[in-house]
């Protein structure tokens, strides 16, 4: 089986920008640069033919490249705790534009569709169970900005999770992705 998803790696620059800010938070499990990505689409676990099948069908995605920038942190919560720490990323309509086509042509080999609305973000940190204390890191840098970068393609992921985190290997890249 094949835990996948479809992302965007940033460019160098910025995960490095990005990575310089973190720390501060207790219990924080916080990225590592290898793990810095904008997902589009997670799909989760197939197996080899039905990975086989989502490799070509993201070959048909199409899209104008368009400019992104980092904008701003937040946090994700389950039942009231932050399990996630996160950088913003804006313009949010092409990104979601993105997302519904990937949906659509996961949807069209069979997989359930996202059911969650679609909010583009890095992921910075995760926390256990009992949550943490993100409100002084979120007032710190919720002005975050970051240089535009483009987006002009992107990466079929494979998500391998260990005992120290998740390992991402691309499976393919499609368009322009030049992640460096």
């Amino acid at each position: 089986m094949h835990r996948l998803f479809v992302a965007i790696r940033p460019p160098a620059s910025l995960r490095a920008r990005l990575l310089a800010l973190m720390g501060g938070v207790p219990g924080a499990r916080w990225q590592c640069d290898d793990q810095l990505h904008l997902t589009l689409r997670f799909i989760g676990q197939v197996d080899r033919h039905r990975a086989a099948d989502i490799a070509d069908a993201l070959r048909t995605i199409r899209f104008a490249p368009f400019d992104a920038n980092v904008s701003g942190v937040g946090a994700f919560d389950r039942r009231g705790v932050i399990d996630t720490l996160w950088a913003g990323v804006q313009p949010r309509d092409p990104l979601a534009g993105l997302h519904r086509k990937l949906d659509r042509a996961c949807v069209a080999l069979g997989l359930p569709p996202e059911e969650r609305a679609y909010l583009p973000h890095i992921t910075l940190a995760r926390f256990g169970r009992t949550g943490a204390l993100v409100d002084p890191f979120l007032a710190a840098h919720a002005a975050l900005t970051s240089p535009p970068f483009t987006i002009n393609g992107f990466a079929l992921f494979e998500s391998q999770l260990g005992r120290d985190g998740a390992r991402y290997h691309v499976i393919e890249h499609y368009g322009r992705h030049d992640p460096d």
